[in-house]
């Protein structure tokens, strides 16, 4: 298994950088970096070829590789490159995600299922974003684009997925906009 973070949308809603915020003394990238290789060590940071330079730090960097937009061109390109992996994927988004709730998401991962993921307590469907793909969910996710849906959730539905209902469900909260930011920010201190 290895670990993908998501930073390669352009943050339009949020009017700043997503993955440079510093939700905890750092950008948010490098949090999330931090808390993946506490549990993976093969983690990748998932981005477009004009934001890699942003990325200095040794940090291993997919560039997408496919084109179109969305978090399923991050999936894909990384799939492209390791298709026979399994890859535990987290959008860039989430400050409140924890150790606790990644810890989890691997204890229940279901290699023989198509993915493994948490619900969402906001809308009762599987989190495509705080996810374990495996290739063959990846492939579902590639058919699905090449028809045209690019919607990482619609591919889950159509497979054979784990959902996990999270005890700590409050870190799947995501910030995209300036208003959210400070709701994450709030939450944290």
């Amino acid at each position: 298994m290895k670990g993908l973070i998501l930073c390669g949308g352009h943050s339009t809603r949020m009017q700043q950088e997503k993955s440079n915020i510093a939700y905890h003394g750092m950008p948010q990238w490098q949090y999330l970096y931090t808390l993946l290789q506490a549990l993976i060590p093969d983690v990748y940071l998932s981005c477009r070829a004009d934001q890699q330079p942003a990325f200095t730090d040794n940090v291993p960097v997919i560039t997408d590789s496919i084109e179109g937009g969305g978090p399923a061109v991050g999936l894909l390109s990384a799939h492209a490159l390791y298709p026979d992996s399994a890859w535990l994927v987290l959008a860039c988004d989430l400050p409140l995600i924890s150790l606790r709730s990644l810890s989890l998401l691997v204890d229940s991962h279901q290699p023989e299922k198509d993915a493994t993921a948490f619900i969402s307590p906001f809308n009762q469907l599987p989190e495509p974003l705080i996810a374990i793909w495996e290739p063959t969910g990846l492939m579902l996710l590639k058919q699905s684009f090449g028809a045209g849906k690019n919607c990482p959730r619609k591919a889950l539905l159509q497979g054979n997925i784990e959902v996990i209902e999270n005890p700590f469900a409050t870190e799947q909260f995501n910030a995209n906009t300036p208003e959210e930011m400070q709701e994450a920010k709030e939450k944290l201190h």
